[in-house]
């Protein structure tokens, strides 16, 4: 039986019917992938690259597409338990709820307390100091910490060398970009979602009409990162250029051209974006730089040689009267403003992209920095609590065991296909580990599983937050002093003790 069953008379799923999930997992077994770590792009379409291959190449998501709320109505409904126990159910999937955000809000408040030497937005004093090893460990610490977050949301990674490799296309808005990765210490970028959605555009072949086509996209795209410190990349270059160090220094200075003056090293930036178009995946970075393409560069220069063409001719017809300075004076301004329009042709064109590049990043923004900490954090337990619910729903209602686990991770992923029409890897492994983890679901040496019934698992939940203020982890700061008010004054831009007293 399938976790949500509604059929009257199969409240209780059958040993049969996990037999059954075995025969079609043979019949499945070629759409059956695990999410890899890392996704590389090989085998990309003949009409662009893109930095995830093609969806007939690409592993299925372990991201359940639908919400926790529609999910826990299907799986409670009447006829899906035996005995009436549904109402049960339903209050130990709420309990669930709450319990699994918790345990992320704890890991949450850990995260935040680890990122706030490193935080851009932060309005509050700064009041501990660190040695630079501490912050190394920080560092590694936080970075690590929001790679763990960003699996449980089941996010997907992308390697930046992927996104280097597509910068020679150009983007779904017609912009030619270009990022230099040298200048970052650390840099993470995840997706969630990609799909495609449906778009309009003019085209000369067809009159200008419109025509629909349809645009790859990243539904979340997840960016970390953090620049390098200056001296680190000047060393850098006077290594790989063999320059000497004025020169290394003013081509590391020219690299930090494109930053905004507000991103400076010492800080770790993240950002959140929704709907960006595979092929811009370039644009959400900070030192993005906006090249013209060939044919930009082509039509522009035409224009100025058409400009120029007019007051050449001019010029050579009248050769012979440039002895006279008050005909040769108006030629000079011909020319010099043919040169002048061109060049703001050039301004024009490029102003035009930096419009474009702002108002789809502005659409496209979710969160920055914290805010996308929590709400990663959110998603993550959100995440946790639907593959738990659909686990438990089948081992609640029939004795499996460790063998069974193939066929019932098939049976509830045809279960979604069925009930919602969405076809993902249903994360059967890291639900099962919670479930134990939690003691819900114990598991004897011949490998039977054992789940608690919904009235006694909502018990046992309870027990568990009555423990939980007793078992709080100690959230006192390994690494660093506190400053005493002198320093602290200084390090915050505070007026000195003498001239606040007088």
């Amino acid at each position: 039986m399938i976790p949500g069953d509604t059929t009257p008379g199969r409240g209780e799923m059958q040993t049969t019917a996990i037999k059954d999930a075995v025969a079609r997992q043979a019949a499945l077994a070629d759409h059956h992938h695990v999410v890899p770590e890392s996704v590389t792009i090989e085998g990309f379409p003949d009409d662009g690259l893109d930095v995830v291959p093609p969806d007939e190449e690409r592993s299925r998501e372990h991201f359940v597409p639908v919400t926790r709320f529609a999910l826990m109505e299907r799986l409670t409904a009447p006829s899906a338990w035996p005995n009436g126990s549904a109402v049960a159910a339903r209050r130990f999937f709420a309990y669930l709820d709450y319990w699994r955000h918790q345990r992320y809000g704890a890991r949450l408040l850990e995260l935040e307390q680890t990122y706030e030497p490193f935080s851009p937005d932060s309005d509050l004093l700064l009041t501990r100091s660190f040695t630079d090893e501490e912050l190394d460990g920080m560092q590694l610490r936080m970075v690590e910490g929001m790679k763990k977050i960003l699996k449980q949301a089941n996010y997907s990674a992308i390697d930046p060398k992927s996104v280097e490799e597509i910068l020679t296309q150009d983007s779904h808005y017609g912009l030619d970009l270009h990022v230099d990765f040298t200048l970052f210490e650390e840099v993470l970028i995840y997706y969630r979602g990609a799909s495609t959605r449906k778009d309009q555009k003019r085209m000369l072949r067809k009159f200008l009409r419109k025509e629909e086509f349809d645009v790859p996209i990243f539904q979340r795209l997840f960016l970390l990162f953090k620049l390098k410190p200056l001296q680190e990349r000047v060393r850098e270059i006077m290594e790989s250029e063999k320059v000497s160090r004025k020169e290394a220094e003013r081509m590391a200075n020219k690299q930090r051209a494109h930053l905004p003056a507000a991103v400076v090293p010492g800080n770790i930036y993240m950002k959140l974006f929704k709907n960006i178009p595979r092929s811009d995946i370039e644009m959400v970075f900070p030192n993005t730089e906006v090249k013209y393409r060939m044919m930009d560069k082509i039509m522009l220069s035409g224009g100025g040689i058409a400009g120029l063409g007019g007051p050449i001719v001019g010029a050579v017809t009248k050769f012979g009267a440039l002895a006279n300075p008050f005909v040769a004076v108006p030629i000079v301004i011909g020319l010099g403003g043919a040169v002048f329009r061109g060049a703001m042709n050039f301004v024009n064109k490029r102003n035009k992209y930096m419009v474009v590049m702002a108002q789809n990043l502005y659409f496209h923004s979710l969160a920055d920095n914290r805010g996308v900490m929590i709400k990663l954090i959110d998603r993550a337990a959100e995440e946790d609590v639907k593959e738990e619910m659909l686990l438990y729903s089948v081992l609640a209602k029939e004795q499996a065991n460790r063998r069974d686990l193939k066929a019932i991770d098939v049976a509830i992923e045809q279960y979604l296909k069925s009930t919602f029409g969405i076809d993902i890897d249903f994360d059967l492994d890291d639900a099962l580990k919670r479930l134990i983890a939690d003691g819900l679901v114990t598991e004897d040496p011949n490998g039977d599983l054992h789940t608690l019934p919904p009235r006694e698992a909502a018990q046992h939940i309870d027990e568990m937050w009555d423990s939980l203020l007793d078992e709080l982890p100690d959230i006192d700061p390994h690494e660093g002093v506190e400053m005493d008010i002198d320093r602290l004054r200084a390090e915050n831009g505070l007026p000195a003790k003498e001239a606040a007293d007088a």
